[in-house]
């Protein structure tokens, strides 16, 4: 299934994005896309029993804001350094475990809103991303077949970052990735059902239009079940927190000088293979 929440900021409803890519109203089956439904089989089980006998309103899509797939995210959790080309790009050695550094969830913002440049910003940096969110309680889990069976499902994420904050100021990387807007994700929540293999999912990006960064999920370095099975050895994972796990090679660090960092008045599209297509405009915080 395609999950998706629509309306305006703090007042979205949950809809669903049928096979024939017409947008349904799930407000009469269930309140809302988050940590609580997706926890609940039997709920998930009347959305696609409601779905599948055609039972669901058609929304009108026209001028309708699309906001995050999943709403009261506890944590957004993020892998760094997690592609070879990436490492390679930057001139780091792959990491032997996981970096893990956090974003705060108030960072999500929909796949189609305004991110706003940082004032003093002239590093912002863009980062296509496969988020992984969860489904079930994951703690000190054993296995890759245990992680994959706590994944609720998959979205787009651009993990937006500005790197004088984040190398130049001190530090963890925090300050250059905890910006406001700096995490738009979405448009849609697919069920781990349609992703049997998250491992094979081509990721791009465009800036004003021109292919920067095109890549494959195939070049983790430490794939999508060890990301999960890993993250909860040190910290309990909830359903509804999302993963961010990692970007390929293509960012504007990772060019000659002068990089070409965004500024106010881009254009960044970003999409992932079966998850959808996000576009954002840039403006002066």
């Amino acid at each position: 299934m395609k999950l998706l929440r629509v309306g305006t900021t703090g007042a979205e409803r949950p809809a669903l994005l049928d096979a024939e890519g017409v947008l349904r109203d799930l407000s009469g089956v269930v309140p809302d896309i988050d940590g609580a439904l997706l926890a609940d089989d039997a709920a998930l089980g009347r959305i696609r029993t409601a779905a599948e006998a055609g039972e669901l309103p058609v929304l009108d899509a026209d001028g309708l804001r699309v906001g995050p797939p999943v709403a009261r995210i506890g944590k957004v959790v993020c892998i760094g350094l997690n592609y070879h080309d990436h490492a390679k790009e930057t001139g780091a050695e792959p990491p032997a475990e996981p970096v893990i550094f956090f974003k705060a969830a108030d960072t999500v913002v929909g796949p189609y809103d305004t991110v706003l440049v940082p004032r003093g910003s002239v590093k912002t940096d863009w980062e296509v991303e496969l988020a992984v969110v969860i489904g079930r309680t994951a703690r000190y889990l054993a296995s890759h077949e245990e992680a994959l069976a706590h994944v609720a499902g998959y979205a787009v994420a651009h993990d937006v970052s500005e790197r004088e904050f984040q190398i130049e100021r001190g530090g963890t990387w925090d300050k250059g990735k905890n910006c406001e807007t700096f995490n738009p994700l979405g448009p849609w929540l697919v069920t781990a059902d349609e992703v049997p293999d998250p491992q094979g999912l081509g990721l791009k990006l465009w800036v004003n239009g021109e292919l920067r960064q095109d890549g494959s999920t195939s070049d983790q370095i430490f794939p999508v079940a060890e990301v999960v099975r890993y993250v909860s050895q040190f910290m309990t994972l909830y359903p509804g927190d999302v993963i961010n796990t990692g970007t390929p090679a293509g960012v504007a660090l990772g060019m000659p000088e002068p990089k070409p960092f965004l500024r106010a008045g881009d254009v960044v599209e970003l999409e992932i293979e079966g998850l959808g297509r996000q576009r954002q405009e840039f403006k002066p915080a």
